[in-house]
């Protein structure tokens, strides 16, 4: 029984592709550090996604190195676990259209517990004896922004708050 010849499998017709060479072994690194920020970026992706071996090129050693080395980076917060890539949507979006038409919304009260603007605190004594003397309980802008070292050319308006202040 005489079989005739093989028939060269797809795989075989198919072109080889040439192994890459690892960078490890072409610049003759011998000892992969963690600290070595520069080399470890070169096997992450842009996502911070370790790369294959088929990508670099390592054997099963280096590979192994790189992948501690790297997650050691990350534990110490000098390579990041991964980086969000955020891309830009575009402007004609049918559905959620709706939400952005019209004015935005404004309170007409505030939140429970706060005060709106000018109300007294009950439980602020300071508060009720400034409301009874006539004078607010804060100091003016115009007083604040007035310089320190006023000297007696400047003196304050203090004839102003005799004034009852308007409300």
């Amino acid at each position: 029984m005489a079989k005739g010849p093989k028939k060269p499998k797809a795989k075989d017709i198919s072109r080889r592709r040439k192994k890459k060479v690892s960078v490890l072994t072409q610049e003759g690194i011998g000892y992969v550090d963690w600290k070595d920020i520069n080399l470890l970026r070169r096997f992450m992706s842009d996502r911070a996604k370790i790369r294959a071996r088929q990508v670099t090129g390592n054997n099963q050693q280096q590979q192994k190195e790189i992948a501690r080395a790297i997650k050691n980076a990350r534990e110490m917060a000098l390579l990041p676990y991964n980086n969000r890539i955020t891309t830009q949507r575009s402007a004609s979006r049918s559905r959620d259209d709706s939400r952005f038409e019209g004015p935005v919304p404004q309170p007409s009260t505030p939140p429970p517990g706060m005060r709106a603007p000018g109300e007294m605190d009950p439980d602020d004594p300071e508060a009720a004896e400034a409301a009874l003397d006539g004078a607010p309980a804060e100091m003016p802008l115009e007083e604040a922004a007035a310089p320190v070292d006023a000297g007696p050319a400047e003196a304050p308006a203090e004839e102003a708050g005799d004034e009852e202040p308007a409300s």
